[in-house]
């Protein structure tokens, strides 16, 4: 185990235990690569680099060159000129005669490995992406795919992984068999070269792309688009109707249903429209190893750092924080590649000590995990599951190591037990830690910086002599009278001191209650991110969120499932999704502000028949473009890569020697002022991201890793001063750097801030769920969590992020614009649904309607919206697979959150904004009492409930109301009290699951059958009064007493 180290940079204080930080090795990128499959470019037999066009010169290896030839379409993908053969290479349909020189017939089949072990050169990229992260040619009707869909039809998507020998010489065997019918190969040598066949079918399957775009299919997808612009055409008659037909009887309950449902058509729009370009993609897993994991070979896999974040350890249980960073420790990735950092921000002790036994007990949990390959990871889950855990293991000794697993895993759960029962308890004089001093987090609003390494360092191997992954404990610095930022702030500070120790150029994001479920998430990120052509330009892989410990029917729409399932899949299509505050593999370059690699067109074609000043060519052009070229030419040997950042040129580095900011300085003196001010210098540097040398060098590498002949005492000097409490003081750090702040849900605003600069996100959905958390199924807690979400959205509205008005001359796509004004608008359709809600009751009441006598013509209209409406919503679930019962619930959950946290949000927002007002929110209950669905029944009052109970009282006061008042007025009443009840017990259903959080548990009477007991009783009794039938009743005149004694 490491050494603790605490320290206050502000105080000049640091304490260093012993421990040594190793660093990990850097990835290792060459020059000269293929830009189809990011390989090497070989050498043809007479020492020459291979071209495989001699047109345009775009590089591509000859394995790419081969299979274009024999499986493609011939043509080279930037110029789409038809590839010649060369020598060595078998014979295609269309090849001429003379197309050599000499006679190579005896290599007409031999398929030669083109990888060199030579030094590689650099080759400049013409290439260009389109919209859709593919980059497309279509001669002769043809599609050739570099990136993002499998090239070829004859390579599907299957997997190769965990073939058996039968298995795979049947799949070696189809191969063969395709290859004979091209003609490309002999059945005889083919015979007698198996090894030779299965080498290169291994090498052609590992050039392919990692992953593919699954468009919906056209007959789900269209039908669907058609429903939607007819759905917009009948809003704009129905508006038609409804303003050209007012009802003067009842004008104010008119005009005011008009507003709201105009209100509820933009609504509509915004959340509608972004769901044109729904996709759906797919990983190859397989392909990831091959490529990056070749025997023999470094492995070049990318390194990912773990960010998980965790406040109060007495409401966030430290057994589901021990048990999120054991899934992420024993996850299926190299060891020495991944790193795990918890942020504590509440300085606990608690939470100290159970990291401390989570470190020791992993040592034990990782070698079985990974032994016995089981899923999940994560040891409380893993036991507790009721399926057959004796499914495909075969190891002989599994039900005995098992057996002695979950003995150790119970036992280390009482040591955590323990540890929480003697928490509850603070002493006097504070907490001490085992050598006796003080704990510095004893006053957590006054305590400096604190790191502990867990593991990683030398000697923390598991039982079976293997290394673990690292364990990172941090606790920024805190002092009073400063902005802390709360999670955000937390969250830029991992991202610095993991810059520091670790520098991986990936970045996951988890809260202490999401583990990961699936062992292999993390590679399926890898498919994105590490790909040549697109994972350049992503910002972020953004995983669904799914959970556990969620009764059955889903009350209050606490999966979220047509957010996650839906609409993300719609974003996916446009610009990416959005980021959800978990489960999301960053790209650290995105989060440091830079914008994203700007792709380099093929120049226009030009003449020189006219003069030089003429502007129809290019020859205007070229004087400033020599000197540009002259000038970079210069400065080229220190800087070869510029990239922007908001407006200004930001340099950042890649695939180069790092090199030290004073040397950069220093080398500046023999420049002209002109040149000087083309480069970013050390003091701006300072500004962006803080007065860190190391920091700041770590910001230069593009592939991630440590600035070479770094120490781990200066790293950890280092790593204490960038998590103290000045270090963000007049920095970009919350502004355009890291999460940006100003918003309790940091999460939207910082994947708007990326979108703005032009990145690019993926939504990824393996069959396997990759993550899975706890949510609140109580209704008191699913509000508050739900009010906080609304609250941070009216945060953005109402700041100079609103996408209303932001970054409009930037990149983000108008859909994607629409997508992320949805998100901040939605807390004030609240208003016009508490009004609409409260509209059955008063019509029941006073016996007038919003809508006057209908025509045929306008029956027609009202008839065409209902069934639009229907027909959007079936379509909507065929193709995206979601159930008709999570549709409802998310309808219902609609309701119930708009009249109550949504309502709260907005005064609560503008309280805070316009009149400085913060208000303060507890974290949510991560675990459930001891029954099952305890806590869903548990009530706990809060003002939330309050408009939603009124309403639900008063439509059932209006439907009492009317009824008995149409009984009194006779047959002629009940034609027009139809239309009124319908909208009433549109909202009483709406609100239903709402009224069954009121009542609690009902061991014995169910809900549906007390509330229906109440409507109907209350509507007998009033219609037994009126009729009162023990009363005889009086034919003829009403006989009055004259007063007159006869």
């Amino acid at each position: 185990m490491a050494g603790f180290i605490t320290g206050s940079n502000t105080r000049n204080e640091l304490q260093i235990s012993d421990g040594e930080l190793n660093r990990p090795p850097t990835r290792q990128s060459t020059s000269k690569t293929c830009r189809v499959c990011d390989d090497e470019i070989g050498y043809k037999e007479n020492g020459e680099l291979f071209v495989a066009c001699h047109v345009c010169g775009f590089p591509v290896c000859r394995p790419c060159y081969d299979y274009e030839r024999s499986d493609g379409n011939q043509c080279c993908p930037q110029c789409n000129t038809r590839y010649k053969r060369q020598k060595g290479c078998p014979r295609v349909a269309g090849d001429d005669d003379d197309s050599l020189d000499g006679d190579d017939f005896d290599d007409e089949f031999q398929m030669k490995n083109p990888l060199a072990d030579s030094d590689q050169i650099h080759v400049d990229n013409h290439n260009s992406e389109n919209g859709d992260h593919n980059q497309q040619w279509q001669p002769n009707g043809q599609a050739f795919s570099v990136a993002g869909s499998v090239t070829g039809k004859d390579f599907d998507g299957e997997k190769v992984e965990n073939y058996s020998n039968a298995e795979w010489k049947e799949r070696v065997e189809k191969w063969k068999v395709r290859q004979e019918k091209r003609g490309l190969v002999n059945k005889d040598d083919g015979n007698n070269d198996q090894n030779d066949f299965e080498d290169e079918y291994i090498l052609a399957e590992a050039r392919q792309p990692l992953w593919r775009k699954i468009p919906v299919s056209s007959s789900l997808i269209n039908p669907y688009r058609i429903v939607i612009v007819l759905r917009l055409l009948i809003l704009c008659f129905f508006f038609h109707f409804r303003i050209l037909t007012p009802a003067w009887d009842a004008f104010p309950l008119w005009i005011i249903s008009v507003i709201c449902e105009i209100w509820f058509a933009f609504s509509w729009i915004l959340d509608q429209f972004p769901k044109w370009f729904p996709i759906v993609r797919e990983t190859y897993l397989d392909r990831l190893s091959l490529r990056f994991e070749r025997e023999g070979e470094p492995n070049k896999l990318a390194p990912v750092d773990v960010f998980v974040s965790t406040v109060d350890p007495l409401k966030e249980p430290p057994i589901i924080t021990a048990n999120t960073v054991l899934s992420i420790l024993s996850v299926d990735y190299p060891v020495e590649k991944v790193s795990c950092y918890v942020s504590d921000d509440g300085a606990s002790m608690l939470l100290f000590d159970t990291l401390s036994e989570t470190a020791e007990f992993a040592r034990r949990w990782v070698p079985f995990c990974k032994k016995h390959n089981v899923e999940p990871r994560a040891p409380e889950y893993y036991f507790s599951e009721k399926i057959d855990y004796l499914k495909d293991k075969i190891h002989p000794s599994f039900v005995k190591e098992r057996r002695a697993m979950k003995r150790e895993y119970e036992e280390f759960k009482v040591k955590i037990n323990s540890l929480v029962a003697k928490a509850l308890k603070k002493p006097e004089d504070g907490w001490m830690m085992q050598d006796g001093t003080p704990w510095p987090g004893n006053n957590t609003r006054d305590h400096p910086g604190m790191i502990q390494v867990y593991l990683g360092s030398a000697g923390a191997l598991d039982v079976e002599g293997k290394e673990l992954p690292r364990l990172v404990y941090v606790s920024r610095e805190k002092r009073p009278g400063y902005n802390h930022h709360k999670k955000a702030g937390a969250m830029n500070a991992l991202v610095r001191v993991s810059a520091v120790l670790t520098n991986a150029p990936f970045m996951l994001n988890l809260d202490c209650d999401h583990y990961i479920n699936n062992s292999k998430a993390v590679r399926e990120a890898m498919c994105f991110l590490m790909d040549p052509q697109l994972g350049k330009k992503l910002c972020y892989v953004q995983f669904p969120q799914r959970f556990d410990g969620i009764d059955h029917h889903d009350r209050y729409a606490n999966r979220n499932t047509v957010f996650f399932d839906i609409n993300m899949k719609g974003l996916d299509g446009i610009q990416g999704p959005v980021y959800v505050g978990t489960g999301c593999v960053f790209n650290r370059q995105a989060l440091y502000g830079y914008d994203p690699p700007v792709s380099e067109k093929r120049p226009k074609m030009t003449c020189d028949c006219w003069p030089s000043w003429c502007c129809c060519c290019c020859g205007g052009k070229r004087k400033s473009k020599s000197k540009k070229k002259g000038v970079a030419s210069l400065l080229g040997g220190l800087y070869p890569r510029k990239k922007k950042m908001m407006g200004k040129n930001y340099v950042r580095k890649g695939r180069v020697p790092m090199f030290d900011l004073e040397e950069i300085e220093e080398g500046l003196e023999g420049y002209e002022e002109l040149e000087k001010s083309s480069l970013m210098s050390q003091k701006n540097f300072e500004k962006r991201f803080g007065q860190s040398p190391v920091f700041i060098a770590s910001t230069l590498k593009e592939d991630g890793g440590l600035p070479e002949g770094t120490n781990s005492s200066s790293l950890v000097k280092e790593a204490i001063h960038v998590i103290s409490i000045g270090y963000e003081e007049k920095t970009e750090w919350g502004k355009e750097i890291g999460w940006i702040y100003g918003s309790i849900t940091e999460d939207i605003l910082t994947g708007f801030k990326m979108h703005c600069r032009g990145w690019k996100s993926v939504y990824c959905m393996p069959k396997r769920p990759a993550f899975k958390g706890s949510a609140p199924i109580n209704l008191s807690d699913r509000l508050h969590q739900v009010l906080r979400w609304a609250l941070g959205s009216v945060e953005i509205f109402l700041s100079r992020h609103c996408p209303l008005w932001y970054a409009w001359g930037g990149k983000l796509k108008l859909l994607e614009r629409l997508a992320y004004t949805n998100t901040i608008v939605y807390p004030f359709t609240s208003i016009p649904l508490l009004f609409y809600c409260t509209l059955p009751a008063v019509c029941l009441l006073t016996g007038k309607f919003i809508i006057p006598t209908l025509n045929n013509l306008a029956s027609v209209w009202f008839l065409a919206l209902f069934l639009a409406i229907i027909a959007t919503s079936v379509l909507e679930l065929r193709w995206s697979g979601v159930s008709i019962e999570d549709l409802w619930r998310n309808e219902q959950f609609w309701v119930i959150g708009g009249v109550s946290a949504h309502l709260f949000a907005v005064f609560q927002g503008l309280l805070k904004v316009l009149g400085g007002v913060d208000t303060n929110f507890t974290v949510t209950a991560k675990a459930a009492e001891d029954t099952e669905f305890g806590e869903l029944y548990l009530f706990k009052w809060t003002t939330l409930l309050i408009p939603p109970t009124t309403l639900i009282i008063l439509n059932m006061v209006g439907v009492v109301a009317g009824i008995s008042d149409a009984i009194n007025n006779g047959y002629g009443s009940w034609g027009p009290l139809f239309g009124k009840l319908f909208f009433a017990f549109w909202v009483i259903v709406h609100l239903y699951p709402f009224l069954k959080g009121l009542m609690g548990r009902q061991n014995r009477t169910p809900t549906i059958v007390v509330l229906w007991s109440i409507l109907l009783a209350s509507i007998f009794s009033l219609v037994w009064v009126r009729i009162d039938p023990f009363l005889p009743k009086q034919n003829g005149p009403i006989l009055k007493q004259c007063g007159v004694e006869c």
